[in-house]
């Protein structure tokens, strides 16, 4: 059975730099070439596009199957794909300078490709090589560094849309040397491009790294580049129990507000979903920061209002977002302390968004109770955080969230749905519900009595 006329299958495997594969002869630009030409020409729910493991034929990539009918094209490039589309996918013509019919050869050269890596992984075995998915991961943290140095000097935006290496430093006030260090191992994450010695954005870093575009990233992104100063501290959080040295300043709490409202503005129309707006009027947001979900709710549903309580360094940048968004008249934003300061009463709803990781639990306890006074009877509690399984090792992010909230607060930590179960109940909450949304986090809903 096949429930598409046609199925095409583009080899994306990667490899250790230097050995041929389709990846590195650019099946990831022929993939996105695919996807937009189909969309162009009107049979992108017409035909089935999946992306595949190594397919054996690794020196002729990048390599493309198409089935029912069996083609094999090779070498395809960027520029193939319009004609692929045109004349094979559509008309049924396969494009025949690409096809490749020599089956014996094929199959010649997909066995020796087969037992050549075989034997690598053999002789690596033997001689107790690390596995090169595990040196990945140890040696991780290069790659990870050279983006958020680029975000710190605002490379993206200094190099636009063409600069050397001596006009960038001489821009970004840093030595030569260190710049085109710096631009070359960019380059080579494929988030720069160089040509003759010029150096360019790709689309990707000209949409999400310079402070030029709509969508750009980096302010949110630069509050990674704050926790890499307290992850770097991790042996010492560990061997103490206690958080990492930090520093406050405005900056700081500026890019920590810029991410979460990021990271609340992809996920907030699902939690939207999950939750619905019927029957809720007056919505109370602790540790709302940017006031996202607020904003959500309030342009969700026009008779909603909301509260949003935030320490006294974040309220400021709160009015910024509620008044950007048009909503001073329905979104208020006071200065308070979750734990100790009063609340209020009468609430439909309150929001803990990213919030419980940062306390003990017992910090959370007196929370939820606090919550449970300020609901209305039949008020909802809404937290979003990230939820571990029972056994605290899965999902992965949350585990490693664990973490940084080691290295961040001096209590705080990743907790399972039995915890917070357990707290709820006894805070007077019932009718418990799990929603688990696409990503790291999820949601637990709990009604007052």
């Amino acid at each position: 059975m096949e429930p598409f006329p046609q199925h095409v299958f583009v080899c994306t495997q990667e490899k250790p730099e230097g050995v041929k594969s389709c990846s590195a002869a650019c099946s990831g630009e022929v993939l996105a070439a695919l996807h937009r030409e189909l969309e162009k020409q009107g049979a992108a729910g017409k035909v089935q596009v999946t992306t595949c493991g190594c397919l054996g034929l690794c020196d002729e990539g990048p390599i493309i199957t198409v089935h029912p009918e069996g083609v094999w094209y090779r070498g395809v490039k960027a520029a193939d794909v319009p004609e692929i589309v045109g004349s094979h996918l559509r008309s049924g013509n396969p494009v025949g300078r690409l096809v490749w019919n020599d089956a014996s050869a094929m199959r010649t050269m997909i066995t020796e490709h087969g037992e050549q890596y075989r034997a690598m992984l053999k002789a690596k075995e033997q001689a107790g090589v690390l596995p090169d998915d595990l040196n990945e991961l140890i040696r991780g943290f290069m790659s990870s560094r050279a983006v958020l140095t680029g975000l710190e000097l605002d490379v993206f935006t200094t190099v636009a849309e063409g600069a050397s290496a001596e006009t960038v430093a001489e821009k970004i006030h840093a030595s030569r040397r260190g710049t085109e260090a710096l631009l070359n191992a960019l380059a080579a994450l494929k988030l720069l491009r160089k040509e003759n010695g010029i150096f360019r954005n790709t689309p990707l870093s000209t949409r999400f790294f310079a402070e030029t575009s709509p969508d750009s990233a980096r302010q949110a992104l630069l509050h990674t580049a704050n926790l890499w100063q307290r992850w770097s501290n991790l042996s010492g959080s560990v061997r103490t129990g206690t958080p990492a040295p930090r520093t406050s300043d405005g900056e700081r709490v500026k890019t920590f507000i810029a991410a979460m409202d990021r990271n609340a503005r992809e996920r907030s129309q699902a939690v939207l979903k999950a939750v619905g707006t019927e029957g809720i009027r007056r919505i109370l947001d602790l540790g709302g920061g940017s006031a996202a979900y607020s904003i959500a709710f309030a342009c969700a549903n026009p008779a909603v209002t909301a509260e949003v309580l935030d320490l006294a360094d974040v309220i400021p940048l709160t009015r910024e977002y509620i008044q950007t968004a048009g909503l001073a008249g329905r979104i208020q934003a006071r200065v308070g302390d979750m734990l100790r300061d009063r609340l209020g009463d009468g609430f439909d709803l309150v929001l803990l968004s990213a919030i419980c990781h940062m306390f003990s639990p017992e910090q959370n306890r007196s929370l939820f109770g606090r919550a449970h006074a300020a609901l209305a009877p039949g008020g909802r509690l809404l937290v979003q955080d990230f939820i571990l399984e029972p056994e605290k090792t899965a999902p992965r992010f949350a585990a490693l969230f664990s973490l940084n909230m080691l290295v961040g607060t001096p209590s705080g930590s990743s907790y399972s749905e039995p915890e917070y179960a357990a707290w709820l109940a006894d805070a007077g909450f019932h009718d418990l519900r799990r929603v688990r949304l696409p990503g790291p986090a999820g949601l637990l809903l709990a009604t007052r009595s």
